[in-house]
């Protein structure tokens, strides 16, 4: 037996069609079997909630060991875990192929598979993991939607707080009421001169991008336009993100069917599929393809889809950039989100910026600590900038004019982290995504 593995890690396909995967027993017994491992190695102390609370209800227990602890105090373990990944991707020594075959993130989900299976999942989570549904709505009436969800609102927010059960002083998404969907209608004129000319892509609007910031898509666009891309943009469906943190496996198995077959068509005339946001990039890539394994559809667009800093970096590679680019002055201090990195395609973000000339950026490494809809949860919202701050604290003390994030979530938490942190400093700019670093620089942002 080998202390660590040194092969790339694997992962298998979720057996959640089978009903042994819902068992209570079997799952306790693999929570206990992994957990014993997680005690005996520890490296993951410092990732997220989920290990300090393990390791201290070992500690604290009769013997020291978790065969004194009650299976029913297991359960905030599971509830820490944001499905960030970065245990499996970047931590753990015990991941397939290794003989203990770790895998936390799954195990979690697991065991809220098992939860959503008996009726466990709370009717406010189910509501807010209708994200395509409330995107839907609140578009409508979004400057209503806005006002009654801003921290500052007083009346409102503790009604928020005790139906939905989110944290008053947890910054909330805006809402547009023109969608990212109906803006691109007026797509920007293709630039053929670029070296890149004659690429085609779809750009999977995601949730976030169409209702919250379509700007973001925006900027996109007219980046690929500029360096010869012609694009289309798509929503057929939410990538299900929201609802596998619920374990909803089925539902997240039912958008995958509805959104490869809305792509199949374009990836057989050329097309590479684009998302833009890196957690929904990440359950087309590798979530979805391991919750239907046998679907060619869903195999076809994991391997046609690429995250946005992803592609960009792809075109210089391989083309050359068009020409126009600008130095953005000030300094960029660059958070890299946490499902960019468990895409394990590298630091494509920083690669990107780092194209931009006189390019001054400083990267961030680390959780933001919101992870998905659990940062904002009372109860959670504290931990979550607890498990940020020494993000928050490196992008305030980077002295950078921007601060972003490839997960726009992300960002917003970031400077809720540095307003907590107080200081003198002059604060930095938000800026939602680097892409719209990259649309600056060449004077269409």
């Amino acid at each position: 037996m080998r202390e660590g593995s040194l092969e790339a890690p694997t992962r298998h396909a979720l057996a959640w069609q089978d009903d042994a995967f819902y068992d209570p027993a079997a799952i306790d017994a693999e929570l206990r079997r992994v957990f014993d491992v997680c005690h005996t190695c520890r490296r993951c102390f410092n990732l997220c909630d989920s290990f300090p609370r393990l390791f201290d209800l070992i500690d604290e227990s009769k013997t020291g060991e978790l065969d004194a602890v009650d299976s029913k105090d297991l359960k905030p373990v599971v509830d820490a875990c944001t499905l960030c990944d970065m245990c499996f991707m970047t931590k753990c020594p015990y991941v397939p192929p290794h003989e203990f075959s770790v895998d936390f993130p799954h195990l979690m989900l697991r065991y809220r598979a098992m939860e959503a299976r008996d009726g466990k999942v709370a009717f406010a989570d189910r509501q807010l993991a209708e994200t395509d549904r409330n995107g839907r709505l609140a578009s409508f009436v979004a400057p209503l939607a806005n006002w009654a969800t801003d921290i500052s609102n007083t009346t409102t927010r503790p009604m928020l707080e005790s139906i939905a059960d989110i944290d008053r002083a947890a910054a909330l998404p805006k809402y547009n009421s023109k969608t990212f969907a109906s803006a691109a209608q007026s797509a920007p004129t293709v630039n053929t001169a670029a070296p890149a000319y004659g690429r085609k892509a779809v750009l999977y609007a995601t949730c976030f991008v169409n209702y919250n910031t379509p700007d973001v898509g925006i900027a996109t666009q007219a980046v690929l336009a500029k360096n010869g891309v012609e694009t289309t943009v798509l929503h057929p469906h939410c990538c299900g993100m929201p609802m596998l943190e619920l374990g909803r496996i089925d539902e997240v198995a039912r958008n995958a069917r509805t959104v490869a077959t809305a792509m199949r068509e374009w990836i057989a005339k050329g097309y590479d599929i684009i998302a833009l946001v890196p957690s929904c990039a990440l359950m087309l890539k590798f979530e979805w393809p391991l919750i239907l394994p046998g679907d060619p559809d869903v195999q076809a667009l994991s391997k046609s889809t690429f995250d946005i800093s992803e592609y960009v970096v792809d075109i210089a590679r391989k083309e050359g950039l068009a020409d126009g680019l600008k130095p953005v002055g000030g300094g960029i201090a660059l958070h890299m989100a946490c499902h960019s990195r468990a895409q394990n395609i590298g630091q494509k973000a920083a690669e990107m910026l780092r194209l931009l000339p006189d390019a001054d950026v400083q990267v961030i490494e680390r959780c933001s600590g919101h992870g998905g809809s659990w940062g904002v949860k009372k109860g959670n919202f504290e931990v979550a900038l607890k498990v940020g701050r020494p993000v928050a604290r490196q992008a305030r003390d980077a002295a950078k004019a921007f601060v972003t994030s490839e997960c726009p979530l992300a960002g917003v938490h970031i400077m809720q982290g540095i307003e907590k942190l107080g200081g003198e400093a002059a604060k930095p700019a938000l800026v939602t995504h680097p892409i719209e670093l990259f649309a600056r620089s060449y004077g269409i942002g």
